[in-house]
């Protein structure tokens, strides 16, 4: 009896093991090597790249008349498009897991305006979600840039400055000069001064 109640079992076994479905192995996570600060980035890609994108199209008027600098020929467009997409694809690099704000000797430029690195980076480590909303801010803005430079879209691309540019300053504003946003937000609530009477 014990012998014939082992094979029961056995074929049991058997027959749940092969209805069970296999569970699907879990995706390897890539191996991320940041070895680039924010800092550099931002000098090193967002920076030259966002200057190059605001600095497309551009209207003056002197003496001799009035000059548009837009895009005009494929190549020209070409050009452009590489700038944004390089921004582009910063907003990604600026959230890989592990990159530090700045090297441990550096330290802030303008003291008493900008936060330090240090202060930087624990408002990041605090508050993870928002700064990948910030980032990702910054990817929208700049999708507007693409959508017009892939439609030959002078004043679209022109429009995308001003998208791009706010979605810089909400950053910085939160972990650059937090202090600016402060006064910023301070003024706003202030009352406004009383008129004079006219005489």
């Amino acid at each position: 009896m014990t012998k014939r109640l082992v094979i029961i079992l056995a074929i049991q076994l058997f027959i749940l093991s092969g209805c069970s479905s296999p569970q699907p192995a879990a995706p390897p996570q890539p191996e991320f090597r940041p070895t680039a600060t924010i800092k550099d980035i931002m000098d090193s890609i967002v920076d030259p790249n966002a200057d190059e994108i605001w600095g497309s199209v551009a209207f003056s008027v002197d003496a001799t008349g009035t000059h548009d600098k837009s895009p005009k020929t494929d190549e020209d467009w070409k050009m452009v498009r590489r700038h944004v997409i390089s921004l582009l694809e910063a907003t990604n690099l600026l959230l890989v897991p592990g990159r530090q704000v700045a090297k441990p000797h550096e330290k802030s430029e303008n003291p008493g305006i900008e936060l330090e690195p240090e202060q930087m980076e624990k408002l990041i480590s605090d508050d993870r979600q928002t700064f990948t909303q910030r980032a990702h801010g910054l990817h929208d803005a700049v999708m507007i840039a693409l959508k017009a430079v892939d439609e030959k879209n002078t004043e679209g691309l022109l429009d995308s400055g001003d998208a791009i540019d706010q979605a810089c300053e909400n950053c910085h504003l939160k972990y650059w000069y937090p202090n600016e946003a402060k006064a910023q937000e301070e003024q706003r609530k202030a009352p406004a001064p009383p008129q004079g009477s006219k005489n």
